[in-house]
């Protein structure tokens, strides 16, 4: 099988095509390279590039006519910037979108799985969120997250197209073979940061907002490997039909399914378990939550098993050790390309 990959050089997507790859399929990537790393595109099928591109888009379709299905990973994905830079998350992630999609229906392309986030939920009692929970995006990386959705399901129902939005909690770890991994210079991503305090890159690690309604009044996420969530793509695209049928054919065409561990951790027990797993006390400081933060949700995994036979199996010590292991050695991967 093979698929295309939007974002396919970014952390997630770069980690789809390797479990692609390691089930027999064939991941072909289109990128801009404005965030993603070319590094991360070697020995694949590669096109540099735009989303909105649909002279591009024709010529990947037409160089690669069987393709199954779509991955739309690329995006702007910063929450803190996006409340900065407004405009730059609307239009590369909305505006753009919208002209992809445009450009798969007219390619006659029908199967897209997109990069949703858990960020357009809004915050419940006891945080555990299910595909039908209230919404309520509170940043503008989140609310593009949900317009982009909107524009899909919307596409889908007028247009014959089915789409699958998986929306992501909170990914953690690398690749464990370590082809791949979080490569930004300075990472927002809360494991990126406890690494770096690690690493000495950063002095101490801020724990970003103390008095929320949780256990111990920090942030409550559902910390998932980002393996687990590279696979449930691959199931997503390889049961892609038979999802449609185990949800009873809906009618609009579009499927929302959470993708998380279902166990809810506040920032304070992910850093306990860092110091476990490194065996060393953490430098850290408590500070003021950041533009654009909320409490926080955990996942009801049911319907990802249900739909797709699919549930996370590693652990956050597996995700916080190769993060470490990344960590130290992504300078030398990335130096090879």
């Amino acid at each position: 099988m093979k698929v295309l990959i939007t974002g396919g050089a970014g952390y997630i997507g770069s980690t789809i095509a390797s479990a692609l790859e390691d089930t027999g399929h064939t991941p072909v990537i289109l990128d801009s390279l404005i965030t993603g790393k070319r590094e991360f595109t070697r020995g694949r099928a590669f096109y540099e590039g735009d989303i909105d591109d649909s002279a591009l888009l024709g010529r990947i379709f037409k160089e690669h006519p069987d393709i199954y299905a779509v991955i739309h990973c690329a995006a702007l994905i910063v929450v803190p910037e996006s409340t900065e830079k407004p405009y730059e998350y609307y239009q590369d992630n909305v505006a753009k979108s919208l002209e992809l999609f445009r450009t798969l229906r007219d390619l006659g392309c029908k199967r897209l799985v997109f990069s949703s986030s858990a960020s357009i939920y809004d915050v419940v009692p006891g945080f555990m969120v299910t595909e039908s929970a209230p919404l309520k995006p509170s940043s503008p990386y989140a609310r593009t997250k949900y317009m982009m959705e909107m524009i899909l399901r919307d596409f889908c129902a007028a247009y014959g197209m089915r789409g699958i939005a998986l929306r992501y909690f909170n990914p953690i770890g690398a690749d464990p073979k370590m082809r791949t991994g979080l490569h930004v210079d300075s990472p927002t991503h809360i494991l990126g940061r406890l690494v770096d305090v690690q690493l000495g890159k950063l002095d101490k690690f801020m724990v970003t907002g103390t008095d929320y309604s949780t256990r111990d009044g920090t942030g409550i996420r559902d910390y998932i490997h980002v393996w687990d969530l590279a696979r449930a793509h691959v199931k997503a695209v390889e049961g892609f039909e038979q999802a449609f049928q185990r949800a009873g054919e809906p009618e609009d065409g579009y499927l929302v399914i959470n993708l998380g561990t279902g166990r809810g951790v506040t920032v304070r027990e992910l850093v306990t378990a860092f110091e476990k797993v490194t065996g060393k006390p953490l430098a850290q400081a408590d500070g003021p939550a950041r533009p654009g933060d909320v409490a926080g949700s955990f996942c009801n995994a049911d319907t990802a098993r249900n739909l797709l036979g699919w549930q996370a199996e590693l652990s956050i010590e597996q995700g916080i050790s190769d993060a470490l292991k990344w960590g130290e050695m992504k300078d030398k991967v990335l130096k090879k390309g």
